[in-house]
């Protein structure tokens, strides 16, 4: 029982491993101070976001961030 639960945990630990394997530490750290600094989401909240649930939402406000800007240069 205890061999299995240690190989659940290694590829539990693996799997997040490799999901944050196309992000740097710095990277990590400098879009974390920005979704702090700018638009207002807590340290806590971040930490607290599945890896992949953070991305999506990163993709959604840089997304939401284009289509303002694209409605700025119409408006002149």
């Amino acid at each position: 029982m205890r061999r299995r639960r240690y190989t659940f945990d290694r590829r539990f630990t693996e799997f997040f491993y490799l999901s944050l394997s196309h992000e740097s530490l710095e990277n990590h750290y400098r879009t974390n101070f920005s979704l702090m600094q700018h638009h207002k989401y807590s340290l806590t909240e971040l930490d607290n976001m599945i890896p992949y649930e953070r991305d999506i939402y990163v993709a959604l406000l840089l997304q939401h961030l284009e289509e303002e800007a694209e409605k700025q240069k119409k408006q002149g």
